[in-house]
């Protein structure tokens, strides 16, 4: 079992930075891929980022890509989401997820069917 705490939500002015974290519990978290997953008011939940066990692949969706850094402190058990150059069109709910799955290109991440879902943090970017 894998438990997921985000924390680093907030509001912030459109090209700001945020850096979202997700403290995972459980010991076999260290074998699992970690990401981010969001959804905005009205809209259905999209895809983010992901990165997998090892820390050394990763996973972007093409509206990210270039402008958010997702990276894992394995000694922490965290997740890490660094946004930069936000957009008003970034302001959603941010969810971590947790997958044993491994493959970060794997039609889980891509579908969202992951195993573990954190509560979300509100990301709010105000233009």
């Amino acid at each position: 079992q894998v438990q997921l705490v985000e924390s680093g939500g907030g509001l912030v002015q459109a090209g700001g930075s945020l850096r979202l974290s997700c403290a995972a519990s459980g010991r076999t978290f260290g074998s699992y891929a970690g990401g981010w997953f969001r959804q905005a008011p009205g809209k259905e939940r999209e895809f983010v980022a992901a990165i997998d066990w090892s820390g050394t692949i990763t996973r972007y969706a093409d509206s990210v890509k270039g402008r958010f850094t997702i990276s894992r402190d394995s000694a922490k058990n965290t997740v890490y989401l660094q946004t930069n150059s936000l957009k008003p069109e970034d302001t959603a709910v941010y969810y971590c997820a947790a997958d044993g799955g491994g493959d970060v290109y794997g039609s889980r991440w891509y579908l969202g069917t992951v195993s573990y879902w954190g509560q979300g943090t509100q990301v709010t970017v105000s233009s």
